[in-house]
């Protein structure tokens, strides 16, 4: 079984639809037994990274998402993926939940070119940067996938398994560490591609 996390962040009718279509046991949750009892876990997330981390914090699983991100296939999605990492400067500093190194910054700061909107929406192309990964197995380098962004992922180093070119900025779109990977961009709005990449998570 796939648990999808209801923090009240996120939206769950796309990703919990697009696991149903792949034929995918899936159940959007918050129990800590039905978490633990998950073959695999899926951290979605949208809107602001601060938020997120206090509704995160509201509900208890911190201590348990550590502890079973460290056992079984872990996915963060969008902002679920920014909340993976050790900080972020989204309108202040807050503390990510440290399972991947980097940090979260501006796109806009960054660009400092007005040519380039933000936030960042549309589909992007993926460059490989680490050779075979599990997620990418069912995917060529090339292929497009969707964003909807203002701030990404910095100095994540080796974690970074593709990314994605926008303006002068190269964007991680997936990072991992050891069980646990994140996707910047959206893979249940990514048609067919991340329908691939979503397919190649609930087979691990």
């Amino acid at each position: 079984m796939t648990a999808i996390v209801d923090y009240g962040v996120g939206n769950l009718f796309s990703l919990t639809s697009s696991l149903r279509h792949l034929g995918v046991e899936t159940e959007v949750t918050r129990e800590e037994e039905k978490l633990r009892r998950a073959d695999r876990i899926i951290l979605p997330g949208v809107g602001a990274f601060g938020d997120a981390k206090d509704k995160l914090e509201e509900t208890g699983l911190i201590p348990l998402l550590r502890e079973e991100a460290g056992k079984k296939p872990f996915l963060g999605i969008c902002l679920g993926m920014q909340l993976l990492l050790e900080r972020s400067y989204e309108y202040g500093v807050h503390g990510g939940l440290g399972l991947i190194g980097g940090e979260v910054v501006s796109l806009r700061e960054t660009l400092r070119d007005p040519a380039w909107k933000v936030p960042h929406m549309g589909w992007n192309s993926l460059r490989f940067l680490r050779g075979e990964d599990p997620l990418l197995r069912e995917v060529d380098e090339g292929e497009y996938v969707y964003y909807v962004h203002s701030f990404y992922a910095a100095h994540c180093g080796e974690s970074t398994v593709a990314d994605s070119e926008y303006g002068a900025v190269r964007v991680p779109g997936i990072v991992r560490r050891g069980s646990v990977w994140g996707c910047q961009f959206h893979p249940e709005k990514s048609g067919d591609t991340g329908l691939r990449i979503l397919k190649a998570f609930t087979a691990l």
